[in-house]
C-alpha cells in the first residue's frame, strides 16, 4: 500500500484538514480533492472510486468525508482497514463532525494521522496506541515548564518583598514625620545552595529556599532619585493590585486601622508538633490489558522538620518491616551503623538537626515486573456485540494490609455513540460525557471489599476502552515502614512528635 494523502473534506471537495505523506505540490492535492465530488456523482461504488492515476477511498462523516488518496496498485483491503482507523481517530479529538470543530483540532488530528502512516506506508498501530503516543510527555516541554514556573515564583517573591519594603518604609516615614525613600533589596541568587550540615558541607535531599532577611532602608544624605512615598500611594497600590491578580491576600497599607502585611492562607495537613516527620511514597505503574506488569516503581522519602532548638538533637526510631526488597539510602550525614539498629541520627551526635527546614533523611526505591506486587489489579474484558461492546471490569486488592482511599478507575469511552448503560456496579460510577470518560469510584478499598465488579454496554470497539487509569491515596506505606518513636540523644527520653504517611499515585495505567 502506498498512501499519498489523507484528508477530511466537505461535499464540495474543499479540504478541511489534509496530510500528504509523499512529496506533492499544493496545487496537485487541491486538484485531486476538487475532482473527488465529480467522480462521486458518476460512480457506482460506495467505498472507493478510481481515475487513471489514483484511487479515492472514502467514508461519509455526516456532512463531511474521510478520504484517502492512494495509488491504484495498493491493496484495496488494506486501504479499507486503514480508512476505518482514520475514521475512528476523528471522534477522539472532535466532539462533532462540523467544519469548525475539525479546524479547531487540526493539529492533534495531523499528529494522529502521522502515527497511522509514515512515508506512505501503514504503521502497525491501534487506536489505544495512537492515543498513548500523541499524549506522551515531552522532556523538553517539562524542562521549559519547570524553568517558567521557577521564574514566575521568583517574580512573585520579588514583588512580595518589594511591596513589604515599600509599606514598611511608609510606616517608618509616618512614624518619623518625613518622606521615605526606597532602599535597595537583595535579589535571588541563581546558583545552588548548600549548608554546613553536621560538620561538613552537604546538600540536603530536599533543600528549602532561604528567604533573605529584611533590612530597613537607610535614608541617603543627598537628594534621592528613587521612588518617593509621600501622599501618593500609586507605587504601593500597583504592587498590591499585581499581587491580588496573582491570587494573594493583601491588606491595604493606606488604611491605618489594618496592618500592612502580605499573607497567604495555608492549612497544615495535620497538627504539627515541634518535631514533625513526613513519610511520602509515590507509585508509577504500567500494566498490560492481558494482566502482565510492564513496570512498577516506588519512590519514598522521609523528611524531618524541627522548629524548637531544645529538641534538635534527637534520634528517630524506625520500624522497617519491608519484605519486598527496597533499596534504602540515608542522607550522607546520617549514621549508617545507627540506622542498621533502627535509628535515624547524625554521625556527630553533638550536632543538632537544622531548624525550620524540611530535611530529607531517608529515601528508598523499588522496581519490579512481578504482577503479584501490584497494589490493585484491574481486569477488563470488552466483548464485541451486535450493538457495540459489553464491558466487564473488576478490581482486586492484592495486598489486604493496604487501605486505599478515594479510588477512581477511569475508563475512556468513544464519542458519538451515546451514554454507557451500566447493568451492574459495586460502588459508584459517574459518566463525564464532555471528557468521554466513565469513572468508577470507591471511597475505600480494603480487606472488607477487596474485590468488586462493574458491567456496562456501549457502542464502540474494544480498543476504545483503553488505556484505563487509576488514582488513589493511602495513609499506610507500601513498603510497610513506620515511625516508631523520637528520642533525645543524651538521655534517650521520648519527645512529643507528629507524623504523617501518604502513599499516592504518580501514574497508574493499564494499556
Amino acid at each position: 500500500m502506498v498512501l499519498l494523502a489523507a484528508a477530511v473534506c466537505n461535499k464540495a471537495g474543499k479540504a478541511i484538514v489534509s496530510r500528504q505523506f509523499v512529496d506533492m505540490t499544493r496545487s496537485r492535492i487541491e486538484g485531486l480533492l476538487a475532482a473527488f465530488p465529480k467522480l462521486m456523482s458518476s460512480g457506482k461504488q460506495h467505498t472507493f472510486v478510481e481515475t487513471e492515476s489514483v484511487r479515492y477511498v472514502y467514508q461519509p462523516l455526516e456532512k463531511l468525508y474521510m478520504l484517502l488518496i492512494t495509488t491504484k496498485a495498493s491493496n484495496i483491503l488494506e486501504d479499507l482497514e486503514t480508512l476505518r482507523l482514520f475514521a475512528r481517530v476523528i471522534p477522539e479529538y472532535c466532539r462533532s463532525m462540523e467544519e469548525s470543530e475539525i479546524v479547531d483540532n487540526a493539529f492533534p488530528l495531523i499528529f494522529a494521522f502521522d502515527e497511522i502512516v509514515a512515508l506512505g506506508y501503514r504503521e502497525n498501530v491501534n487506536l489505544a496506541q495512537i492515543r498513548t503516543f500523541t499524549e506522551m510527555d515531552s522532556h523538553e516541554e517539562k524542562v521549559f515548564q519547570a524553568i517558567r514556573q521557577t521564574q514566575e515564583r521568583e517574580a512573585k517573591e520579588n514583588m512580595r518583598r518589594k511591596a513589604k519594603e515599600l509599606t514598611q518604609a511608609r510606616k517608618e516615614a509616618n512614624r518619623r514625620g518625613g518622606k521615605p525613600t526606597s532602599g535597595g533589596y537583595g535579589g535571588f541568587g541563581g546558583g545552588s545552595s548548600s549548608r554546613d550540615y553536621g560538620g561538613s558541607v552537604e546538600s540536603a535531599i530536599m533543600e528549602p529556599v532561604s528567604k533573605p532577611s529584611y533590612t530597613t532602608p537607610s535614608k541617603p544624605s543627598g537628594p534621592s532619585k528613587a521612588m518617593k512615598l509621600g501622599s501618593k500611594t500609586k507605587d504601593v497600590d500597583s504592587f498590591i493590585d499585581t499581587l491580588k491578580s496573582e491570587g494573594e491576600h493583601v491588606t491595604n497599607p493606606s488604611a491605618p486601622s489594618q496592618p500592612s502585611a502580605i499573607t497567604k492562607s495555608a492549612t497544615p495537613a495535620v497538627n504539627q508538633e515541634s518535631i514533625h516527620l513526613r513519610m511520602e511514597e509515590k507509585i508509577t505503574l504500567i500494566a498490560g490489558r492481558d494482566g502482565g506488569l510492564q513496570n512498577l516503581e516506588i519512590n519514598g522519602l522521609v523528611t524531618l522538620r524541627i522548629t524548637d532548638e531544645a529538641v534538635a538533637r534527637v534520634r528517630v526510631a524506625v520500624n522497617n518491616r519491608d519484605t519486598k526488597g527496597m533499596l534504602l539510602q540515608t542522607h550522607p550525614n546520617v549514621d549508617k551503623n545507627l540506622f542498621k539498629e533502627g535509628f535515624i541520627g547524625l554521625k556527630n551526635p553533638a550536632k543538632p538537626f537544622p531548624l525550620n527546614q524540611d530535611v530529607g533523611v531517608l529515601k528508598w526505591k523499588f522496581q519490579t515486573q512481578d504482577s503479584n506486587l501490584m497494589p490493585l489489579s484491574i481486569n477488563c474484558w470488552p466483548t464485541e456485540s451486535g450493538n457495540g461492546c459489553d464491558i466487564n471490569i473488576e478490581y482486586e486488592l492484592e495486598d489486604e494490609d493496604l487501605e486505599l482511599n478515594d479510588v477512581i478507575i477511569s475508563i475512556p469511552t468513544p464519542s458519538g455513540v451515546g451514554s454507557p448503560v451500566v447493568n451492574e456496579c459495586d460502588g459508584e460510577y459517574q459518566y463525564e460525557s464532555r471528557k468521554n470518560l466513565l469513572e468508577w469510584r470507591h471511597a475505600v478499598i480494603d480487606g472488607s471489599n477487596k474485590t468488586g465488579a462493574m458491567e456496562f454496554s456501549m457502542g464502540g470497539h474494544p480498543d476504545d476502552f483503553y488505556p484505563i487509569n487509576v488514582t488513589f491515596y493511602s495513609k499506610k506505606s507500601y513498603c510497610d515502614m513506620e515511625i516508631q518513636d523520637v528520642l533525645m540523644v543524651d538521655d534517650k527520653s521520648p519527645v512529643r512528635y507528629s507524623s504523617e504517611t501518604v502513599f499516592y499515585v504518580a501514574k497508574y495505567e493499564i494499556l
